[in-house]
């Protein structure tokens, strides 16, 4: 028979063999000493995004990844600049380059699953470079006296370097807590960043215009300015307002008017609860031990089958596409091309990152009711640039987008994480377990869990990215964005189970075998 020809990536070999990587355990790793790496690497997290980059002026830096903040995990000005956002990038670039074939590995076999992982960490660095060298095009703006001191290339340079060290960072924490910690480094950081900005925009009692005085005329143009958290700011209304100033205008300030409104926090929760209820809901199909009379389990197959992983990734390629058309609607060196300046790509207000036409307002999050249903019930709040047609197409182009692109995400991610039904009937069958009243054969048990897991892989995907569209149209505490949410809530169920799943295996050693710890 001849030799299978293998994949060109392997010509990679010998650069992903030298790359600066973590040691993968030799043995089992106590669950303490998970338990101090998850927490050290969170701290150590949070550390990052206190250390602001060296030689950066503040006042005239623009956060071109303000919308998704959250959902990158990271911090604006910090060494955590760019956040998960290059690992995350390389991750769909992987997939969808293995899901249409243009990659032919067989992520079943031990040497091109490593051939796979390696070639996505040369693409993470790739993708770091990539989307560190644009920020300093007019956004990440180095200070008069580092350009003084290094001139403004080397200012440049230093400041891309210092983005790089962060990003590569991220990435070797993300591959130690997968490694030696308790679940995701990326999802970790996603909802550690994500509760941070909901427990600020609960809470916070400074004015939401930190410039002005809190009040209700002290505001720009004599605008209120009240408290920045939705408590707070409840509570000054209610003590500071008479019974017809709040029916005239107390309402709407406190439940509606950005930022942190009722209804925002009143969303939050309710996708809360719905993400946790959906967690839950699953289909168990029945398993009994071939060879062990009386020994029986379930297999689980949940709602959100895909996890929130599509949406993850739906959220970087959405963040990339502001990125890019902001660049080409400001880079004076492309407004001469056919791409530079190019309103049907995406146009932007002078010093905003928010795009205000073209591809990239139609696929841009939306923030709140205050983004369409107040202008479209009022034209008083209808912004010059926009018109009720636009708003509504905005509304559906978005929904599509997240719906449609978290469906692909989800069947590309079940396909290259062993999730499918034919990688899902081998695990089955190599525990020694079958499906009582079918043949113990793998083809069986793959045609069993084709009728459910492809089913239940597009419902998944077109779940959460419905319901993180549908948080995002309603608003959010914190700007944490529906996204963030769904991520943080369907993040701490699953790091809850595996701290069970981790502390049962800790308890009854015979178990690691069969989660495949050893």
């Amino acid at each position: 028979m001849a030799e299978t020809k293998k994949s060109s990536l392997y010509r990679l070999k010998p650069f992903i063999d030298r790359m600066p990587a973590i040691k993968k355990p030799d043995g089992h790793v106590p669950f303490k000493t998970k338990m101090y790496w998850t927490i050290g690497i969170l701290v150590m997290y949070f550390v990052m995004t206190n250390v602001f980059i060296y030689g950066l002026d503040h006042e005239q830096t623009l956060d071109l990844f303000a919308s998704f903040r959250a959902i990158l995990a990271g911090a604006q000005g910090s060494l955590l600049h760019l956040g998960i956002g290059p690992i995350v990038t390389g991750s769909i670039i992987m997939q969808l380059f293995t899901g249409a074939k243009i990659i032919k590995l067989d992520l079943t076999d031990s040497e091109d699953k490593a051939i796979y992982q390696g070639t996505q960490k040369v693409l993470v660095i790739v993708m770091i470079i990539v989307e560190s060298i644009p920020q300093v095009m007019g956004y990440l703006v180095p200070s008069v006296d580092l350009i003084e001191l290094v001139g403004d290339l080397g200012a440049k340079s230093l400041i891309v370097f210092q983005l790089c060290v962060g990003s590569y960072l991220v990435f070797l924490m993300d591959e130690l807590v997968s490694k030696w910690g308790i679940g995701s480094g990326i999802s970790l950081f996603i909802a550690a960043g994500v509760a941070q900005q909901i427990f600020t925009g609960t809470v916070n009692w400074e004015a939401a215009n930190p410039a002005y005085d809190v009040g209700f005329n002290t505001g720009p143009d004599g605008n209120p300015n009240l408290p920045a958290g939705t408590i707070p700011k409840i509570i000054y209304a209610l003590t500071h307002m008479s019974g017809s100033e709040w029916t005239r205008q107390g309402f709407r300030m406190v439940f509606i008017d950005p930022p942190n409104a009722v209804i925002a926090l009143i969303g939050t929760i309710v996708v809360f609860i719905i993400v946790a209820y959906a967690e839950s809901t699953r289909i168990e199909l029945p398993l009994a031990h071939g060879k062990v009379r009386g020994a029986r389990g379930r297999y689980p197959i949940r709602l959100i089958y895909a996890s929130n992983i599509p949406v993850i990734l739906i959220a970087a390629l959405l963040a990339n596409i502001q990125m890019i058309s902001l660049v080409l609607w400001n880079s004076p060196r492309l407004q001469d091309t056919i791409l530079g300046g190019n309103p049907y790509i995406g146009g932007y207000l002078p010093g905003s990152t928010t795009p205000i036409s073209g591809f990239a307002f139609y696929v841009s999050q939306i923030n709140g009711l205050y983004d369409w249903l107040i202008p479209l019930m009022n034209d008083a709040y209808m912004p010059y640039y926009l018109t009720e047609w636009k708003i509504v197409g905005h509304v559906l182009i978005y929904l599509l987008f997240m719906i449609g692109g978290s469906i692909i995400f989800a069947k590309f991610w079940i396909e290259t994480t062993n999730m499918g039904p034919e990688a899902v009937a081998k695990q089955i069958q190599s525990s020694g377990m079958q499906i009582p009243g079918f043949r113990r054969d793998p083809r069986v048990l793959k045609r069993v869990l084709e009728r459910y897991i492809p089913v239940v892989t597009v419902l998944s995907g077109a779940f959460v990215g419905a319901l993180a569209a549908f948080a995002d149209m309603i608003g959010t505490t914190g700007q944490s964005s529906g996204t963030g949410v769904l991520l943080m809530v369907g993040i701490i169920i699953r790091m809850y189970e595996q701290i069970g799943k981790e502390q049962a295996m800790e308890m009854h050693p015979v178990l690691r075998g069969f989660f495949g710890n050893e």
